[in-house]
Protein backbone atom coordinates (compact mmCIF):
# COMPACT_ATOMS: atom_id res chain seq x y z
CA UNK A 1 0.00 0.00 0.00
CA UNK A 2 1.35 3.37 -1.06
CA UNK A 3 1.99 6.47 1.55
CA UNK A 4 -1.47 8.39 1.79
CA UNK A 5 -0.43 11.66 1.51
CA UNK A 6 -2.17 15.27 2.79
CA UNK A 7 -4.26 16.89 0.25
CA UNK A 8 -6.07 19.74 -0.44
CA UNK A 9 -9.30 19.80 -2.70
CA UNK A 10 -11.15 23.32 -3.88
CA UNK A 11 -14.91 23.59 -5.62
CA UNK A 12 -13.02 23.94 -8.81
CA UNK A 13 -10.45 20.98 -8.63
CA UNK A 14 -12.87 18.17 -6.98
CA UNK A 15 -13.53 15.22 -9.53
CA UNK A 16 -17.67 16.20 -10.89
CA UNK A 17 -19.81 13.41 -12.31
CA UNK A 18 -23.38 13.34 -12.82
CA UNK A 19 -25.24 10.04 -11.94
CA UNK A 20 -28.22 9.13 -12.40
CA UNK A 21 -29.72 13.24 -12.03
CA UNK A 22 -27.60 14.28 -9.44
CA UNK A 23 -24.45 16.50 -9.12
CA UNK A 24 -21.70 14.37 -7.21
CA UNK A 25 -18.52 16.10 -6.68
CA UNK A 26 -15.84 14.38 -4.76
CA UNK A 27 -13.56 15.86 -2.00
CA UNK A 28 -12.11 12.58 -1.59
CA UNK A 29 -11.51 9.66 -3.13
CA UNK A 30 -10.97 6.18 -1.80
CA UNK A 31 -7.71 6.81 -4.04
CA UNK A 32 -7.07 9.78 -2.16
CA UNK A 33 -7.07 8.22 1.01
CA UNK A 34 -5.83 5.12 1.27
CA UNK A 35 -9.40 3.35 0.82
CA UNK A 36 -9.72 4.48 4.41
CA UNK A 37 -13.42 6.60 3.28
CA UNK A 38 -14.46 8.77 0.35
CA UNK A 39 -16.45 11.90 0.75
CA UNK A 40 -18.98 13.20 -1.75
CA UNK A 41 -21.01 16.85 -1.83
CA UNK A 42 -24.30 15.48 -3.69
CA UNK A 43 -26.90 18.02 -5.44
CA UNK A 44 -30.17 17.18 -6.60
CA UNK A 45 -33.65 18.59 -7.54
CA UNK A 46 -36.70 17.50 -5.35
CA UNK A 47 -38.12 13.90 -5.74
CA UNK A 48 -34.25 12.28 -6.26
CA UNK A 49 -34.38 9.48 -4.49
CA UNK A 50 -31.89 5.96 -3.92
CA UNK A 51 -33.56 2.57 -4.08
CA UNK A 52 -33.93 0.85 -0.90
CA UNK A 53 -30.46 -0.79 -0.70
CA UNK A 54 -27.89 -1.92 1.80
CA UNK A 55 -24.02 -2.04 2.10
CA UNK A 56 -22.26 -4.85 3.31
CA UNK A 57 -18.94 -3.58 3.65
CA UNK A 58 -19.08 0.25 4.72
CA UNK A 59 -21.07 3.03 6.57
CA UNK A 60 -21.89 5.63 5.13
CA UNK A 61 -22.80 9.06 6.44
CA UNK A 62 -24.94 11.90 5.46
CA UNK A 63 -24.78 15.56 6.26
CA UNK A 64 -27.39 18.15 4.86
CA UNK A 65 -25.97 21.35 4.08
CA UNK A 66 -29.15 22.79 2.47
CA UNK A 67 -32.75 21.90 1.84
CA UNK A 68 -34.39 18.78 3.27
CA UNK A 69 -33.99 15.16 2.85
CA UNK A 70 -35.82 12.14 4.35
CA UNK A 71 -33.70 9.20 5.16
CA UNK A 72 -35.20 5.90 5.85
CA UNK A 73 -32.43 3.67 7.68
CA UNK A 74 -34.25 0.09 9.24
CA UNK A 75 -37.44 1.13 8.74
CA UNK A 76 -37.30 4.41 10.82
CA UNK A 77 -37.65 7.61 8.82
CA UNK A 78 -35.15 10.19 10.01
CA UNK A 79 -36.31 14.11 8.33
CA UNK A 80 -32.82 15.49 8.20
CA UNK A 81 -32.43 19.66 7.31
CA UNK A 82 -29.72 21.62 7.44
CA UNK A 83 -27.14 21.12 9.72
CA UNK A 84 -28.43 17.38 10.48
CA UNK A 85 -26.14 14.48 10.64
CA UNK A 86 -27.62 10.59 9.73
CA UNK A 87 -25.24 7.99 9.98
CA UNK A 88 -26.55 4.33 8.11
CA UNK A 89 -24.24 1.53 9.71
CA UNK A 90 -23.40 -1.14 6.95
CA UNK A 91 -26.03 -3.88 7.02
CA UNK A 92 -29.11 -1.56 7.69
CA UNK A 93 -31.43 -1.53 4.39
CA UNK A 94 -31.87 2.55 3.50
CA UNK A 95 -32.98 4.80 1.34
CA UNK A 96 -33.01 8.55 0.85
CA UNK A 97 -35.36 11.46 -0.98
CA UNK A 98 -34.96 14.68 -1.30
CA UNK A 99 -37.89 16.77 -0.02
CA UNK A 100 -37.41 20.68 -0.48
CA UNK A 101 -36.85 22.24 -4.42
CA UNK A 102 -33.24 21.17 -4.16
CA UNK A 103 -30.67 19.67 -1.62
CA UNK A 104 -27.28 19.33 -1.11
CA UNK A 105 -25.60 17.37 1.09
CA UNK A 106 -21.97 15.72 2.13
CA UNK A 107 -21.94 11.75 2.09
CA UNK A 108 -19.22 9.63 3.72
CA UNK A 109 -18.35 5.95 2.97
CA UNK A 110 -16.41 4.28 5.11
CA UNK A 111 -14.06 2.81 4.71
CA UNK A 112 -13.43 3.61 0.77
CA UNK A 113 -14.52 1.51 -2.28
CA UNK A 114 -18.07 2.04 -2.79
CA UNK A 115 -17.19 5.27 -4.56
CA UNK A 116 -16.05 3.42 -7.47
CA UNK A 117 -19.31 2.58 -8.40
CA UNK A 118 -20.37 5.97 -8.53
CA UNK A 119 -17.36 6.66 -11.27
CA UNK A 120 -18.84 2.98 -12.71
CA UNK A 121 -22.13 4.22 -13.67
CA UNK A 122 -21.81 7.87 -13.71
CA UNK A 123 -20.17 10.36 -16.35
CA UNK A 124 -18.22 13.83 -15.76
CA UNK A 125 -20.19 16.39 -15.17
CA UNK A 126 -20.26 18.95 -18.42
CA UNK A 127 -20.88 21.72 -15.46
CA UNK A 128 -21.45 22.11 -11.80
CA UNK A 129 -25.05 22.06 -12.12
CA UNK A 130 -27.27 19.04 -11.50
CA UNK A 131 -28.06 17.60 -15.07
CA UNK A 132 -31.42 18.43 -16.88
CA UNK A 133 -33.32 14.53 -16.98
CA UNK A 134 -32.43 12.66 -19.47
CA UNK A 135 -34.02 9.24 -20.16
CA UNK A 136 -30.33 8.25 -21.36
CA UNK A 137 -28.54 8.94 -18.28
CA UNK A 138 -30.20 6.21 -16.43
CA UNK A 139 -29.38 2.69 -16.48
CA UNK A 140 -31.49 -0.52 -17.14
CA UNK A 141 -32.66 -1.53 -12.93
CA UNK A 142 -31.32 -4.94 -13.79
CA UNK A 143 -27.63 -3.33 -14.64
CA UNK A 144 -27.84 -1.26 -11.19
CA UNK A 145 -28.56 -4.21 -9.26
CA UNK A 146 -25.83 -5.99 -10.81
CA UNK A 147 -23.32 -3.04 -10.54
CA UNK A 148 -24.36 -2.81 -7.20
CA UNK A 149 -23.55 -6.49 -5.87
CA UNK A 150 -20.10 -6.15 -7.63
CA UNK A 151 -19.40 -3.60 -4.74
CA UNK A 152 -20.48 -5.55 -1.85
CA UNK A 153 -24.55 -4.00 -2.05
CA UNK A 154 -27.95 -5.21 -2.33
CA UNK A 155 -30.59 -3.22 -4.03
CA UNK A 156 -33.77 -4.15 -2.12
CA UNK A 157 -36.53 -2.55 -4.05
CA UNK A 158 -37.85 1.38 -4.59
CA UNK A 159 -37.55 4.09 -2.87
CA UNK A 160 -40.09 3.77 0.34
CA UNK A 161 -40.26 7.47 1.45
Amino acid sequence: MSEVKPFTVATQQCTAIWHMGALMQFRATSADTGNQFWLAEQTSNQGYASPLHVHSKEDETFHVLDGEVSIEIDGVMHNAGPGTTVFAPRGLPHSYKVESVVARWLVLGTPGGFDGWFFDTGKPAERLAVPEFDPADFPDFGEVIASVQRYGGQVLGPPRG
